[in-house]
């Protein structure tokens, strides 16, 4: 999750808010492939599902304040 102090950079500073977007859109999609490829534990499969969750939550956040 995004704490206070990125939320209020990403808000006041638009290329901040890119990269962080860029970021987040790749890593999002490197645990994804994590997912696809991987012999995981069940266990260790939740986290990295949870984190994709987190990131989604987190992007639709900072693109609220792109069109704001």
């Amino acid at each position: 999750m995004l704490d206070a102090n990125t939320k209020k950079a990403c808000k006041n500073d638009p290329l901040i808010r890119e990269l962080k977007i860029k970021n987040i859109e790749h890593a999002m999609e490197q645990a994804e492939l994590m997912i696809k490829e991987s012999k995981m534990s069940q266990e260790d499969l939740i986290f990295l599902k949870r984190k994709i969750s987190d990131s989604r939550q987190d992007l639709e956040i900072l693109y609220l304040m792109k069109i704001q």
